[in-house]
């Protein structure tokens, strides 16, 4: 499905089930099969997947200044318009995250609840460096297999439980078969997109995300995070006291959100919610 944004780009979201709200927003360059695991492992919510303007299926965005977190929070509540709801539990995997914040702090009666997957006011600039070396470079791999085999050997250590089907799952999600083979399912201008905003002095996001107070919150992290460091865990952890976490083992950025541990907590979180 599509709904129109106000500039007149075509954004696909994704809508199923019924029960609390869970509007979930993937990560910088990923889309709606960003919570395919989360999907089955969950009952009695009503999952709505956003894609992002220049990701998977949604329109590209011919002004490319425009990938960025404010129109992307805008983009998000213009879909929960759509629809009709009222609130929601944002849940952010990474990017998703941050938008997440920076909707509470502009629009905070349309969050009912907050899921930070892998995320937090400070991202660590060696997670950000390994995200920048892949980031709009189209695959040099030609078939989906050897996608795999390159995922897993950049990635495998922060991951290694998973099997080669899992990997072979990765690779299908990320990238897309082409004319001429396998090519980027995004825009690569996402990256200049990203650089130009690179060159602006960065934001102090802690203000964004103690304008969460009041809401439900819960915070997930891959135990082998490159992204989300400890440190800033205890920060968030004593900014608020009450805020539900797992720490999921054997996952780096980002858990994919059906582990045991980030069940529970997504299931505290949606009671909390009620």
């Amino acid at each position: 499905m599509k709904f129109t944004t106000s500039d007149g780009l075509q954004l696909a979201y994704e809508d199923e089930g019924e029960g609390t709200v869970l509007l979930c927003l993937p990560g910088l360059t990923r889309n709606a099969r960003d919570f395919d695991d989360l999907a089955a492992v969950i009952s009695g919510v009503r999952l709505v997947r956003l894609t992002y303007r220049g990701r998977g299926e949604s329109d590209y965005d011919p002004i490319y200044a425009n990938y960025n977190v404010p129109q992307e929070s805008k983009d998000a509540l213009e879909l929960l318009d759509h629809l009709g709801i009222e609130k929601a539990v944002f849940v952010g995997t990474s990017r998703g995250g941050i938008i997440a914040m920076l909707t509470a702090a502009m629009a905070k009666d349309r969050l009912s609840g907050v899921l930070l997957n892998d995320i937090g006011p400070e991202i660590n600039s060696d997670g950000l460096s390994r995200i920048m070396d892949y980031l709009g470079v189209q695959p040099k791999a030609k078939t989906f297999e050897q996608a795999a085999a390159a995922l897993r050997a950049n990635m495998g250590a922060e991951f290694p439980t998973l099997t080669d089907a899992d990997w072979l799952e990765q690779a299908k999600r990320w990238t897309e078969m082409g004319p001429g083979g396998l090519r980027l399912n995004y825009d690569p201008k996402l990256r200049d997109a990203m650089l130009e905003q690179a060159t602006n002095e960065q934001p102090d996001l802690w203000p964004l995300f103690d304008a969460m107070a009041g809401l439900p919150l819960a915070l997930i992290r891959g135990a082998n995070s490159d992204l989300l460091s400890e440190e800033s865990v205890a920060e968030m952890q004593r900014r608020r006291p009450d805020m539900i976490y797992a720490n999921v083992p054997d996952r780096g950025h980002v858990p994919f959100l059906n582990e045991p541990e980030a069940v529970i907590a997504i299931e505290k979180l949606i009671g909390q919610v009620g």
